[in-house]
Parts: structure tokens; C-alpha cells; sequence
């Protein structure tokens, strides 16, 4: 009895998706497999799908896996991206084979039917994870006590897969370029945000920042202060009927400890040495629900020649001591809160999922639009030359910082929670984030408890498990104390560990990285290097000090450009809840993805109509705006 299918191969839209080579297909069902079959023409892909018709003699049962091999032809070998595959019986029965990969060697791979479907089984040939052993060697450690990172000897090293588009590659090239070209030539006032170039002195914007910037992390209720700093009453309260012991337990009093940089080498630019303190900042939440600084104090041991600084010293005093404070703010922030808590954790995340499972997986379903990496040693590159903790600096930052990396601290209900923070007011980082996390949660588990119908399912997931290993081993180094899971055991467990991968490379990377330029783009905000000693005594500061303090022109230039850059958005960038690669084929997994697009539609609008009543619109997690993976 002959068997005839019809196979349908469609290319994807992707740069150089066709391919010239020869292809063969042999297709695995549960009866037999059938011969391998070259397909008739040496052509793939100048059309975007093609279909063959292919017999077969005799039935070889429910089809499971396609093999698929790409061979020379006239000695030239291209890579191929293949969309997906679509076989199609006489009898109306079709298959469904996603691919959505480059396949760049002449070697045979393996592609299952997309119905998902979890492994439970090791030992089962037909439902291997044919991807692990292509990245079984992909691990790297660029710097020990760092989380792991993709095996890579340049970008362009990097699989075809997890790289930028080529449209994406392009425009930060020459975004980069613009930004160093125009920024020399052109009057930099041109340039400058607005709002923060008018507010940049100011003490409520001071503290506004440490809600709303870009740096949300480091701020937390203080309920009593540090023995390392001695604030009393009359230092902050002289003048004012209130009293700091009851406004800590008022839950009115907020610090931010930035001893992660205590010691830290600072860079050498320039040919001149550069410095970086490790302040701790006292604020107090007014009647009028501002966030004011009331203390400063720029190094972690006090004493004579360690000042604390009030906002009734000389103004000249009090705005040096603020601007040290928004460099260690910026040194924190772009290598823990941004590199290391996004761009790290992102990678490990994706590496894990291209190892362990396979493409028919839900949880690669779930995951696969956050494969985008920014190679390593580029950000490193970008520091080194003008961030005051360039050097062995910034690996003394990032490996200090890897211990306040909890999963408590990933998640942001309990990372609120942790800090005090849920009833600030104007808050508009949490707000809009927990609103989000909410959303993405509750997608997740739609998603997820139509696959895992109890924890037992969980439990005997072979690829799941493995997954999880992986993170925990490599992303968190084995570490415990981090509380991050090296198993999963619950169907709740899992669907939280999955909302906080999502939120992580997608919302919480907009939160620290597409407003950089808004509020660094003026450098007297945000100095990236500080080019003076933290002063020793009060009542030396003048306008002069202050403009030595800050970084050489070139330095400020380079760091404007590199924020710049970073807060760009690619013409292609894809944004949460779109997912051009139709991995789902289930009407269930369809259903939750369009309602999660409608939620995060209606989130997006109720941004919208907060911010309109906003002197400066809090924009960071409004969905149209927050792309899917960290791809900058």
C-alpha cells in the first residue's frame, strides 16, 4: 500500500533564509521509518514555501519526528533558516513541525511534532532532546565567581539562533557612530532631556530618582539606622516638631546603603586617577509625599575626615555630595541591576533552554522570544573607558553583587515585600511592575496547567528538570543561599519560576535600561566618573570644585554616546506579548496568548492615562514600549 504526504516547507523572512544545497527527508512514525528521500530540486528557498509530494511504500504509522539533512551542492554550503515544516496525508491528517532555527552544517537534525509534548521518558530515542549535544560545550566563565555565560570567541561565534538580526546589528552600528559624530559636532544643549536638565539640583528629584529612575533597586524602609551611620535628631529634625525615631517607626524614613562599593579600585582615565565612594543616603517621605534626602554621608566608616552632609550646609556642599552619590548610583546600577540581573541572568536563562529542551517543549514555547544576547566582552568594552569603576573594578562590583542576587530579589512581589515599599506613594516602578508581573503570571499558568495537569507531571519531566539543574549550577553557581530551586516539585512552582524568567528579560530589563538616556543623557545628573577625592571637610565646596569633580569632556561624550545607544529601540524589535513564530499549535496556548496580548493592551492604556496627569510620565513598563527579550 503506497503512502503519499504532502510536505510543505516555508522559509522564514529572516536575512539569507534560502539555501542552494541539497535536502533529505526521512520521516520517523510509530510503526516504521521511511527511506531517506533527496527532494527534487536543488533550489531551497528563492519562494517562502514550497510543497513536495513524497511516497512511501508501505504505512509507517502516527508520524513523530522528521529527520532533516542539509548537504553541499556545487561546494557551497549557506545557512538555511527554515520556518517550519507541514505534512499533510491523503486523508486529511496534518502535521505540524515548527523549526523557527538557523541550520547552518550538513549534518542531520531532528524536529518533533509541535503538539507539545513533555518527555517523561530518558531512554526513548524518537523524544530525545536532539538540540543539547549541538550546545553540550557552549558553557563559558568569563571571570570566575561570575554566572556562566555562551562559549564564544566573538559575537559572530555566537549560533545563527540566539544572535541579533542583522537588522538589529546594523542600526546599533551606526547608532553608535551618530551618537559619537553629532554629539562632538553638535551643540550638546541639543541634546539633553529636558525635564532633568531644568530639575537636576533639586532635592525631591534627588529622591524622586531612587522610585522612579532607572535605578529603582537600591531604596528600602529603614526602621533603624546603620551603626556605621550616626544621623540624630538634630542633625535632620532641628527646626521641625518631628522626630526620627518616630518617623522610622512611622515607616516614613528610607536608606540607601551603597556598600557593594566600599574599597572598589576606581578606574584610570585619561591618564588620571578617578574615584568612586560608597555612600549611604538618609531619606524622609514628607506629608506632601515627596521622597526628600535629609543625610549623606560619602564613605561607610565615619569619622572626622567622613563628613555626613544636611540640605542646610552650603549649597555647593550638599549638590557635591548628592552628584557622588549619582555616580556610585550609576556604577551600581549599570554593572549589578542592568548587567548582571539582566544581561547575565538572560543569557544563563536562554543557554539552559537551548540545551535541555527540545522545540516542542511548552516551556520552550514560553521562552523562545528571549533568546537575544548582547555579547559579554561588548559591555565590558563599553565601561572600561569612561566609568569611574572600569578595570578591576567592575569585576569587584559584579562578584560582590552576585551575593544579593535571591530569588526573592528576582521576584518582584517578594522583592517589595522585602524592602518595605508597598505603600510608597507615587511609586510608579512598582505599580505599573506588579501589575505586570500579575499579567504575565496569570498567562503563564494558562499556559502551563494545560500541560502539567498535576505536580507528579513536574516531577517526572526529565527535560524540565534538567532545565532547572542548569540554571542553578551555572546562573546561580550551586549556591543555596540564593533560594533559587535546583528542582522543581509543583505545578505553582513552576509557573512562578517562569513568570520571573519572562519578567525579568523582558519588563524588568525596560525598567533599567530604556531610560538611560532620559536620566543620564545629562551628564551633571548622572556623572559616569569623578575625576576629585570625596571632600574631607565641609565648607570647601564652591561652583569650581564641583565642575573639576566632574569627568573629562571625551569621558562625558563617550558615556552620552553609550547611554544614548543603549536606550535606542531597533526597527525590528519585537514587543511582550507578540510572537511572530507560531510555536503553539493547540487552541488552549492560543486562547492565553490572545488574552495576553488584550491584558497587556489594557494595561498599556491605563499607563497612558495616569501619565498624562504626570509632570514627567513614568514609561519604562508601558507594554508597547517593553520589548520581549533583553536584546540591548
Amino acid at each position: 500500500m503506497v503512502v503519499i504526504y504532502q510536505v510543505t516547507f516555508f522559509s522564514g523572512d529572516a536575512t539569507h533564509s534560502s539555501t542552494f544545497n541539497d535536502v533529505f527527508l526521512t520521516l520517523v512514525g510509530t510503526e516504521s521509518s521511511s527511506e531517506r528521500t533527496k527532494l527534487s530540486q536543488p533550489f531551497f528557498f528563492v519562494l517562502q514555501m514550497l510543497t513536495f509530494e513524497v511516497k512511501y511504500p508501505e504505512p509507517i504509522g502516527q508520524i513523530l519526528v522528521i529527520k532533516l539533512e542539509k548537504l553541499h551542492h556545487l561546494l557551497l554550503n549557506q545557512p538555511w533558516f527554515l520556518a517550519k515544516i507541514e505534512l499533510k496525508s491523503l486523508a486529511g491528517k496534518i502535521y505540524q513541525f515548527p523549526v523557527y532555527q538557523w541550520i547552518t552544517d550538513c549534518e542531520e537534525h531532528c524536529f518533533r511534532e509541535g503538539k507539545a509534548a513533555l518527555n517523561f521518558d530518558d531512554s526513548n530515542s524518537l523524544l530525545k532532546n536532539y538540540r543539547k549535544h549541538e550546545l553540550e560545550e557552549r558553557w563559558d566563565q568569563y571571570k570566575k565567581m561570575l554566572p556562566y555565560c555562551m562559549k564564544a570567541e566573538s559575537f559572530k561565534s555566537l549560533p545563527l539562533d540566539v544572535r541579533f538580526s542583522t537588522t538589529k546589528e546594523v542600526e546599533m552600528g551606526y547608532t553608535a557612530a551618530k551618537a559619537l559624530i553629532e554629539l562632538r559636532i553638535e551643540e550638546l544643549a541639543d541634546f539633553f532631556p529636558d525635564y532633568v536638565h531644568a530639575h537636576w539640583k533639586e532635592d525631591a528629584f534627588f529622591g524622586y530618582q531612587f522610585l522612579n529612575g532607572i535605578h529603582p533597586m537600591m531604596i528600602q524602609r529603614c526602621e533603624t539606622l546603620p551603626p556605621n551611620f550616626p544621623v540624630s535628631d538634630q542633625m535632620v529634625f532641628s527646626n521641625s516638631p518631628l522626630h526620627l525615631g518616630d518617623e522610622m517607626k512611622n515607616g516614613n524614613i528610607f536608606l540607601c546603603d551603597y556598600k557593594i562599593l566600599d574599597g572598589v579600585k576606581a578606574n584610570i582615565i585619561n591618564k588620571k586617577q578617578q574615584y568612586v565612594v560608597a555612600p549611604l543616603v538618609l531619606l524622609h517621605k514628607t506629608p506632601e509625599n515627596q521622597m526628600m534626602p535629609i543625610a549623606i554621608q560619602l564613605q561607610q566608616t565615619p569619622g572626622k575626615k567622613n563628613p555626613i552632609f544636611f540640605p542646610t550646609d552650603s549649597k555647593w556642599d550638599w549638590l557635591l555630595a548628592k552628584t557622588f552619590v549619582r555616580n556610585a548610583d550609576f556604577n551600581v546600577h549599570e554593572l549589578s541591576a542592568h548587567l548582571l540581573r539582566t544581561h547575565l541572568l538572560a543569557e544563563d536563562f536562554a543557554v539552559a533552554v537551548l540545551r535541555n529542551l527540545p522545540m516542542v517543549h511548552p516551556l520552550y514555547k514560553v521562552h523562545h522570544d528571549l533568546m537575544f544576547m548582547l555579547y559579554l566582552r561588548q559591555y565590558f568594552t563599553l565601561l572600561n573607558g569612561f566609568a569611574s569603576s572600569g578595570g578591576d573594578g567592575m569585576f569587584s562590583i559584579l562578584s560582590r553583587s552576585i551575593s544579593s542576587v535571591t530569588y526573592r530579589s528576582l521576584c518582584l512581589p517578594d522583592d517589595i515585600a522585602d524592602r518595605g515599599l508597598e505603600d510608597v506613594p507615587n511609586f510608579y516602578y512598582r505599580d505599573d511592575g506588579l501589575k505586570l508581573w500579575n499579567i504575565i503570571h496569570r498567562f503563564v499558568q494558562g499556559i502551563l496547567v494545560f500541560y502539567y495537569k498535576d505536580d507528579k507531571m513536574v516531577q517526572k519531566d526529565s527535560e524540565l528538570q534538567a532545565w532547572i539543574k542548569d540554571i542553578f549550577q551555572k546562573g546561580f553557581l550551586g549556591n543555596k543561599d540564593t533560594g533559587v530551586p535546583e528542582k522543581l516539585d509543583t505545578v505553582d512552582e513552576l509557573v512562578k519560576f517562569v513568570t520571573m524568567v519572562i519578567f525579568t528579560c523582558s519588563a524588568q530589563h525596560s525598567a533599567v535600561n530604556s531610560g538611560q538616556y532620559d536620566f543620564d543623557g545629562w551628564m551633571p545628573n548622572t556623572p559616569v566618573s569623578i575625576d576629585l577625592p570625596p571632600p574631607t571637610t565641609k565648607g570647601t565646596a564652591d561652583e569650581a570644585m564641583l565642575l573639576r569633580a566632574f569627568p573629562h569632556i571625551n569621558t562625558t561624550v563617550n558615556g552620552m554616546a553609550t547611554v544614548w545607544l543603549l536606550s535606542k529601540q531597533s526597527t525590528d524589535s519585537v514587543f511582550l506579548g507578540n510572537y511572530p513564530e507560531e510555536l503553539f499549535t493547540e487552541d488552549i496556548p492560543l486562547q492565553k496568548k490572545r488574552a495576553f496580548k488584550e491584558d497587556l493592551m489594557k494595561l498599556s492604556e491605563e499607563i497612558n492615562q495616569r501619565n498624562e496627569h504626570l509632570d514627567l510620565p513614568y514609561i519604562y513598563l508601558d507594554p508597547k514600549l517593553v520589548e520581549n527579550s533583553v536584546s540591548l
